[in-house]
């Protein structure tokens, strides 16, 4: 299976769902902890997966510098819109996690939504956070949200909608596998676009993770150079994770 994280995930019609799913201004909770995580943060913070700036944005609102890549061009499209509307400005580029600049010296990197679960292969993931790692300043930190490994038995089909204009928006999720050795789960998203009761565009979708346990993670980071590792479960600031949390945020940080 081809690694996701070289993958242009977001087609038109994709990201035209994300961004009615999730707008500018819709929080899970991640959006207010990033804030509080990153206030006073003095230098460039990147984004490795921007997609339409819904977290993006706010922290350009709370003053702070960011940096966001992405590799779907639609995305970044949105997101240059989004910013351009507000008068905001921020660096925004095609890119991948594997083509993060090492050269640069980054107050921050930050993963939120679980994007980095996107890549499949574990070594691939190490490799990806060596690689923050190193484009980190002394002090800075990556900051990336973990799914649960509950996720692995949610294998329930769903489907959402969404009227955009004229149009009716919809999203398809049916589960096509789960490997729990490999901590893998992968789904065909379809997503469709109706005109006047008539399917006008149509875009279909396997969409994987590779799923990571909290100490499972916190090794990995700590084998790629960082110091420490602190825990904030389910959006909560130094909450610790219970049974029931269903997303965990960590929290590394690089010495100085």
């Amino acid at each position: 299976m081809t690694d996701s994280s070289l993958v242009n995930r977001y087609r038109s019609l994709a990201a035209r769902v994300y961004h009615a799913d999730k707008p500018i201004g819709r929080s899970f909770g991640d959006v207010e902890l990033y804030t509080e995580l990153l206030r006073g943060t003095d230098g460039p913070i990147l984004e490795p997966a921007a997609g339409n700036g819904r977290v993006l944005v706010p922290l350009l609102e709370a003053g702070l510098e960011m940096v966001g890549t992405d590799p779907s061009p639609d995305m970044l499209d949105r997101c240059r819109a989004e910013c351009e509307s507000r008068g905001l400005a921020a660096e925004l580029s095609l890119g991948r996690f594997d083509t993060v600049d090492v050269r640069s010296e980054y107050a921050a990197v930050i993963i939120p939504a679980g994007s980095l679960q996107l890549v499949l292969d574990p070594g691939s993931t190490r490799a990806i956070v060596e690689g923050f790692f190193r484009a980190l300043r002394p002090g800075g930190r990556l900051i990336l949200d973990l799914d649960s490994l509950h996720a692995l038995a949610e294998t329930e089909p769903w489907a959402k909608s969404w009227h955009d204009g004229d149009d009716l928006l919809t999203l398809t999720a049916l589960s096509e596998s789960v490997d729990v050795v490999a901590q893998t789960t992968v789904a065909q998203l379809r997503y469709e676009r109706w005109h006047g009761g008539a399917l006008a565009e149509t875009e279909l979708e396997q969409f994987a993770l590779r799923l990571w346990g909290v100490h499972e993670m916190r090794l990995l980071l700590e084998a790629a150079g960082f110091a420490e590792v602190r825990v904030h479960a389910g959006y909560v600031r130094d909450a610790a994770p219970s049974a029931e949390t269903r997303v965990v945020t960590l929290e590394a940080l690089k010495a100085r």
